[in-house]
């Protein structure tokens, strides 16, 4: 499992790991994992043109240090400093011992080249340290353009709001580039504890993390800016409960239902799906496929569109009679493709059984009735859902998703499923939200979400919880959305067939 804490632990486990080391050794280990990571991606070091882009904080310090270890391997490494003046002392100092230079952004004296032995202009903290060539803010950005790497030391992890208005051109620049681009700790202008991007931010190909992930590292929009992710360990040691955590193959492996030699269809679980209608008859057969691959025994639908769910799969049991002359039921899902049936979805919240509630049943569902609810229930909106229940803009949700779950969660009373590029489930009483690291973007296509549904709910009535239920439901959907796919359009029947596929490749 992975997790992901917030700044504020992140610097306190910091402080507390420094008291006990010598100074400067908590950085060292950090550029010594950020040179390595560096090397890895150019493969070969020496002759390669490396630019770091230099910050006021320790970001800048752990680029300036790792780029004193690439350039004692051959690179040819160039520091941009956005302020001289408070650019790290000790580091500069070791990039220029080990023949690196450094350049400030518009603030370069004139005459001769941008060696490594001039002096700021006007001197400063830093003087002899940047070199006294005209380079000037184009040259600088032409300097990033011809690069082979870029390292961004512009911000660290206590950064809001986006790049200040002097990095953006350096951002553009490299974004322009042929180089790779690697983060330290995480790109520079986006939020690490939120995700969010509010402004310009870097956009990395690779971001060097240390610790531990940064909640924003793991959720989008700000996910889409840092690239693959690469974890150094430094030692620091943290809570146990982090703010953060996504499942990986064996922790999903260890949720997902066995049958045992006793067992039967109704001991695995009978879940009910009330779904369809004469307009949406697709969504109930598409959301008893995923049930039926979801672990429980049987499926019993509720609905008017049983002719359809009997012609595609006969081993569904249908009724007509409604949720409470179904027969019995370990857990209901219900709204897909419900249309205005306000009834069947306030029946089913009446149930004394996990309800997974979505589509249509999320509209139609009385919030008093789910918030008075004493068994599991699971929402699973998309974003735009989302948007209706909080009564916000669905950008707000987009662009803040970590906190629209947790307010959804909070508001409800329920566990909360917020489907989308980046999957988050949260429970109503706090704790760590989930994250899904799975998925594909074909998988935003028609019916997908229904059959997500099923797969969730056949989760809950095997006896998950509704936040293993969905953490469950979301990875096995996700990785199925994959290997149906394989990078090409997939339709949401193609995706249900690949959840035993899935299954038997989390399990294996």
């Amino acid at each position: 499992m992975r997790s992901a804490y917030s700044v504020d632990t992140v610097r306190t486990a910091e402080r507390e790991l420094m008291a006990r080391l010598p100074e400067g050794a908590l950085m060292q280990r950090a550029a010594a994992g950020l040179a390595a990571a560096c090397a890895d991606l150019l493969g070969r070091v020496y002759g390669r043109r490396v630019v770091l882009l230099v910050g006021s904080g320790d970001n800048g310090g752990d680029a300036l240090y790792a780029g004193a270890r690439l350039a004692r391997r051959g690179a040819g490494v160039t520091a941009v400093l956005l302020a001289p003046e408070r650019a790290h002392a000790a580091g500069l100092a070791a990039l220029r011992r080990a023949g690196g230079r450094a350049v400030g952004v518009g603030e370069v004296a004139g005459g001769g080249g941008a060696g490594s032995g001039g002096a700021v202009a006007g001197g400063g903290a830093v003087g002899g340290a940047v070199g006294g060539g005209g380079a000037g803010s184009r040259g600088v950005e032409e300097l990033i353009e011809r690069a082979d790497l870029v390292v961004d030391g512009v911000v660290g992890i206590g950064g809001k709001g986006g790049l200040r208005p002097e990095a953006v051109p350096l951002a553009a620049a490299a974004e322009r580039s042929r180089a790779a681009v690697v983060a330290v700790d995480l790109p520079s202008g986006v939020d690490a504890d939120t995700g969010e991007v509010r402004g310009v931010a870097v956009r990395a190909d690779l971001t060097v993390t240390f610790g531990t992930h940064k909640p924003g590292l793991l959720i989008d929009p700000a996910r889409e800016y840092a690239g693959s992710v690469r974890l150094v360990d430094i030692g620091l040691e943290l809570p146990a409960e982090p703010e953060l955590e996504a499942l990986q193959h064996v922790d999903v492996a260890r949720l997902l239902p066995v049958p045992r030699a006793e067992s039967d269809k109704y001991r695995r679980g009978v879940v009910g799906i009330a779904a369809g209608s004469a307009r949406y008859p697709g969504a109930a057969v598409l959301a008893v496929s995923g049930a039926l691959r979801g672990g429980a025994g049987a499926v019993r639908y509720v609905g008017p569109a049983g002719d359809a769910v009997i012609a595609r799969f006969p081993e569904t049991l249908v009724s007509d009679q409604g949720p409470k002359h179904a027969g019995r039921v370990q857990a209901w899902v219900v709204g897909p493709g419900a249309g205005d049936d306000a009834a069947t979805v306030a029946e089913v919240l009446a149930a004394e059984v996990p309800v997974l509630v979505d589509a249509d049943g999320l509209r139609l569902a009385d919030a008093a009735a789910v918030r008075a609810r004493r068994a599991p229930t699971l929402l699973t909106p998309h974003a735009g859902e989302a948007a209706a229940l909080l009564g916000v803009e669905r950008r707000e949700v987009e662009e803040g998703r970590l906190a629209a779950v947790r307010e959804l969660a909070a508001r409800y009373g329920a566990t909360v499923l917020l489907k989308g590029s980046t999957t988050l489930v949260a429970g109503p009483g706090g704790g760590a939200v989930r994250v899904n690291p799975t998925g594909t973007s074909w998988l935003a296509t028609a019916g997908s979400g229904d059959v997500l549904s099923g797969l969730a709910g056949s989760l809950l009535a095997a006896g998950l919880s509704a936040r293993d239920a969905g953490s469950a439901g979301a990875y096995v959907h996700g990785l199925a959305g994959r290997l149906a796919s394989e990078g090409a359009p997939v339709g949401a029947h193609d995706v249900a067939a690949a959840i035993p596929e899935a299954w038997r490749n989390v399990r294996g």
